[in-house]
Formats: structure tokens, sequence, C-alpha cells
């Protein structure tokens, strides 16, 4: 018998990946393209309808076999109404709905989610955090997403709402962000601020600010001495908020510099023995950039929660 199939679809500010998931978890296939989304909402679905039938094909799997598709997209995002709220990284995106052109392009149900709420879920289903329950994700890449399972389904908040724990609160002297404060994780932890604040010093992105840092140079040194630390305070706080099993670290910068950040999250998990009593663990992620694919996926394969 054929396993289940599902769609995976993550949506970010520079890339969209779509993923043909078997229920084991597996990519029978993938293909990536970038967001453009200055071309507008539509363009951008046609492109992934288009890439979900290429997948279809090239896996010999008719459309009547699918189960459904999943969207995971950085937020702000409302998975009730299933629209896009995020000018950010979206621009020009206000209230677009992926789940109702797809549901109308394919006749089957359609699922939105945040994209570190598809993450975790995707971690939790077939990757590093495979079958725990109380499971914390943070991804690094152009912001600092989190997404948290308590009793191994997805946390929310009021009205649903999706904790934005890329804006913990970890220098109030720090740079400006656009959510209205000084020195939240992402202001100091992204790839963009990275990369921003290594211009003014004459690097060029992030991956250019940490491999002069391994070189010597000073400068780069400060920026990625504050970035570490920026990371193990929002950690501290992570562990003695949700108390999890395990945080998984993931995204494009974590899966190059993780082992530059691991010394500085080994010292504050040795220091909170509360959380260790409960055998508390992280990890770099297993599935790097296809976490959000799979957690999709699974969303559209199992619903919200891991069983």
């Amino acid at each position: 018998m054929r396993e289940a199939t599902a769609i995976g679809v993550d949506i970010g500010g520079t890339t969209i990946s779509v993923g043909l998931v078997r229920e084991s978890g597996h990519i029978e296939g993938q293909r990536a393209f970038p967001t453009e989304p200055e071309r507008g909402f539509p363009e951008a679905m046609e492109k992934v309808a288009r890439t979900i039938d290429a997948l279809l094909e090239s896996a010999g799997c008719r459309r009547d076999e699918l189960v459904g598709v999943g969207i995971g997209c950085a937020g702000p995002v409302n998975p009730v109404t299933g629209t896009i709220h995020n000018p950010f990284t979206l621009p020009g995106w206000e209230a677009a709905n992926p789940v109702r052109a797809l549901v109308e392009r394919f006749g089957v149900p359609a699922h939105l989610e945040n994209d570190a709420d598809a993450a975790v879920l995707g971690e939790a289903f077939a990757g590093s955090a495979r079958s725990l329950r109380e499971v914390v994700m943070l991804t690094f890449g152009t912001g600092v997403g989190g997404g948290a399972l308590v009793g191994g389904r997805v946390y929310r908040g009021v009205n649903g709402e999706h904790p934005e724990i890329g804006h913990i609160l970890v220098d109030p002297e720090g740079p400006e962000c656009y959510c209205g404060v000084r020195g939240c994780l992402e202001s100091l932890a992204s790839g963009t601020a990275l990369a921003k604040a290594g211009r003014v010093e004459g690097f060029g992105d992030a991956a250019e600010v940490f491999e002069t840092a391994a070189a010597g140079d000073e400068a780069a040194s400060r920026l990625g001495d504050r970035a570490v630390a920026a990371v193990a305070s929002a950690f501290w706080t992570i562990l003695h908020t949700f108390m999890p099993q395990k945080v998984v670290f993931g995204g494009g910068l974590m899966e190059r510099q993780f082992e530059v950040f691991a010394p500085a999250l080994h010292k504050r998990a040795r220091l909170a023995e509360s959380a260790w009593k409960q055998r508390f663990q992280f990890s770099q992620a297993e599935l790097a950039n296809d976490a959000g694919v799979v957690g999709a996926a699974f969303r559209a394969l199992r619903g919200d929660e891991l069983r």
C-alpha cells in the first residue's frame, strides 16, 4: 500500500521551497525558487502550483492521491483565516490567502502555519526532536523565528496568535528593531542584523562577519560575540519559561555557525539546574532547511499534534 502523500510549502522572504512528502517523513521530491514578493502574490502562487504538478508527475502520483497541502510562511500569519500579514519580508502580500488559492487549484484541504511552527513540527516528526512532546525551536535566518510544542501540540496564544520568541528582549541598549523595542534577539542575532552591523565595519554579510572573526579580526569578533551573548540570554529565558525536553537551533545561520554558539549555550545550560533535572537537551536541527517543508506536510497529513 502506497504511503499517504502531502505537499509541504515553505514560504520565506527570499526563497519558496516545495516538497512532496510521504507519511514516513521522507521527501520524495523538492524544488525551490526565489520568492520575489515584489512580483506579486498571484505569480508566486502560480509558481507554487506548477511546482506541485511537476513534483506529482515526477513521483508518479495522481492528484487524487494527494491528502492535502501544508504551508509554512514567515509570519505574522493567521492560521484560522489562512491569511498572511507580513509587510516586513513579504511587502504587498497583506491579507493574501495561499490556503484559498491552493484549495481552489487542487481541491484538497490546505493549512497555513507560521514557518517556525512548521519547522518545530518537522523536527519533532522526523528530525532531531523525533517523538518528543515538549520542544522549542529557534530559526535564525533573515529574521529569528520561534515555535513551541507543548504536550505534543503547537503552542498558540490568545486568538491562536503565534509567540514571537525572536523578539525576546535581551539588551535594552541594543539596536532598534521594527518590533518597537531596542535589543531584541532578532535585532542582534539574525542574519539581517549581523549583515547590517557588519556593513558599518566593512563586511559584506553575516557569513563574512564570522569568517573574519575566526581569523582574529577585533571588530568582527565583537559583533559575533554580541550575537552569541544575545542567543545565550534568550536561551536562558526559554529554558525557564517552557521547561522543554529539547531546544532545537535551525535556520541558515545556525546551519553554518552552530559550533560558534554551542559553547555559550552549554555554559548557560549547565547553570540551569532545574532544566537539567528535566533531562533537557539542545542541538542543531537535523533537517536543516527542510524542516519547514516536512513540518508543513505533517500539518496536512496529521494536524498540529504529535500522536
